[in-house]
């Protein structure tokens, strides 16, 4: 089985598109599957250049508009000052604004119906775009002011939501999002049907960025494609650190609510889903964060920027999510804007990725060192319990008696699978353990002289049965129950009377048969003169076989 999954698109020397999943990968082992990649794609493109010598035609040529710069210059000459000033506004919130909104109504009234106030608004958003990436290119100077590899102040906490089962708020500068972990019964898995058949998925994440994260206002209904996609690239950042079934039995379900964005909410979803499982108590591998690196360049020179503002990210050519622990990468997602980037390009991204990771994951770690040792009070308490498959029958019982009796006296929920594992949950760690201890009785196999201390639960005219294990009972004969002669067990024991005894034998129909004598007093039993059908002579027990 891979240690990753990783898909790579490229043309001969640059690379077009990343997308994968890792398991803690060190950064050099991925650039070497990216020049590994880039290497097969090669001979793919070959084969496709050959196909267009063949059968391609002249590609159409794009036209320039013209009209889109003339608009753009006419501006720049007009309204110089005041573009400026709007402009200043508007680089404060990712998706503000409205100052270049106004802007553009007075411009189109100035210019009537020579152009309207869609095109100017374009053309104002354009000429922003070539300014902040004119700074950086030139000036180095992003902004906010920040330096290139400089991380926007982090903030974090952790069980801010009481009643949910873990919690988490993660801030990196404007883009703040919240995290809820939901623990639930190994039932609650996700089923999927794909064409390779049936699967379970027990590990769940939902990403929300509702209009209010950018100062909108709007319908919120069913996940757009952004939001599917961005909660798939968080869900496959945590994919490896998820401790496995038979070490955690639940299934994990995280909700990312994003409060306010300005750039890369995908990766800030990742730090907070880490931080909401540890407040759950999930004992993930390792923390995960992830980060966002940006690309200025002019086809000369190229500027990389660590943790990219939402300005950056329209304004740039390129938005790398990297996702990983301290030990490597988990996560990996690349889009852009230009014709490919350079190797040179990729291992300047992987370095000041792992740089501003350890320098998020410090923050993390400083609000909650650890995963929780408990589980919420409020979360269900799982555990399973394997049994031989050939004992399924005995916690199922005819018709499902037993296990409904289970349910019913305990409050617990059971569900057997057919390898043998018994899932017990339920939100009572006492009806959970009193099912356990249940389930383990009645499949636990008793030996020959084992000693209890039982509970009667029945008494009858041949003798009492006694309850050795939660759901296993056996008989102790009268003639077990002294040296001397008992006219009816009632002279004896009482019904919830507490009783030491002993397993005397265990028959071919795996009947438990029962003694309270011990030591010299079990040689001097005396012989039994009745069974229970009724008056007739009865052997020993030392001479053979008895029935009931």
């Amino acid at each position: 089985m891979s240690d990753f999954d990783f898909v790579v698109a490229s043309n001969r020397d640059r690379v077009m598109m990343l997308e994968g999943g890792f398991c803690e990968t060190p950064e050099k082992t991925v650039k070497e599957a990216i020049l590994m990649a880039k290497d097969a794609n090669k001979k793919i493109i070959g084969l496709i250049e050959e196909l267009v010598e063949v059968v391609g035609k002249t590609k159409v040529p794009v036209p320039v508009a013209t009209e889109t710069e003339e608009l753009k210059a006419k501006i720049v000459k007009d309204y110089k000052k005041e573009m400026e000033s709007a402009f200043a506004k508007k680089a404060e919130k990712e998706f503000g604004g409205d100052e270049v909104v106004a802007l553009a109504k007075t411009i189109a009234e100035e210019y009537g119906k020579e152009y309207t106030q869609k095109a100017i608004e374009e053309a104002l958003d354009a000429l922003f775009k070539k300014q902040a990436r004119d700074n950086i290119l030139t000036k180095g100077k992003r902004v906010d002011g920040r330096k290139i590899d400089e991380v926007r102040p982090l903030s974090a906490d952790v069980g801010i939501l009481p009643r949910t089962h873990g919690s988490a708020v993660f801030a990196r500068g404007q883009t703040q999002v919240l995290t809820v972990a939901t623990l639930g019964t190994p039932s609650l898995e996700q089923l999927i049907e794909s064409p390779m058949g049936e699967e379970a998925k027990r590990y769940i994440h939902h990403y929300s960025m509702p209009p209010y994260s950018v100062g909108e206002t709007g319908r919120v209904g069913t996940p757009s494609r952004r939001e599917v996609g961005h909660g798939a690239l968080a869900e496959r950042a945590l994919l490896s650190v998820i401790p496995p079934e038979e070490e955690f039995p639940y299934t994990i379900r995280l909700v990312s609510e994003v409060m306010s964005s300005n750039g890369s909410t995908s990766m800030a979803s990742t730090c907070a889903s880490t931080l909401s499982l540890m407040d759950a108590g999930v004992p993930i591998k390792e923390p995960v964060a992830g980060i966002s690196i940006g690309l200025m360049t002019d086809k000369k020179k190229f500027v990389l920027l660590t943790d990219i503002m939402g300005i950056e990210d329209f304004a740039g050519d390129m938005d790398f999510k990297v996702a990983g622990t301290k030990n490597g990468v988990t996560a990996i997602q690349l889009d852009m804007k230009v014709d490919g980037i350079t190797d040179e390009i990729i291992e300047g991204t992987f370095q000041l990725a792992k740089d501003a990771r350890v320098k998020i994951l410090a923050k993390m770690l400083s609000v909650i060192p650890a995963s929780r040792k408990t589980l919420s009070q409020y979360a269900p308490k799982v555990q399973v319990v394997k049994i031989p498959v050939e004992k399924i029958g005995e916690v199922i019982g005819p018709g499902g008696k037993m296990i409904r009796n289970i349910i019913a006296q305990t409050g617990a929920t059971v569900d057997v699978e057919d390898d043998g594992s018994v899932m017990i949950s339920g939100v009572d760690q006492l009806a959970v353990q009193k099912a356990v201890d249940w389930v383990t009785g009645l499949t636990r196999d008793v030996t020959v002289n084992e000693e209890f201390e039982g509970e009667v639960k029945r008494i009858l005219p041949f003798g009492a049965f006694v309850e050795i294990l939660p759901g296993k009972e056996g008989m102790v004969h009268v003639s077990q129950m002294s040296t001397g002669y008992v006219n009816s067990p009632d002279e004896v024991v009482k019904l919830g009377q507490k009783v030491h005894v002993r397993v005397m034998e265990i028959d071919d129909q795996h009947r438990i048969n029962l003694s309270m004598l011990f030591g010299e007093d079990a040689k001097k039993a005396p012989v039994r003169e009745r069974r229970e059908g009724g008056d007739r002579p009865r052997r020993p027990f030392n001479r053979g076989p008895r029935r009931f």
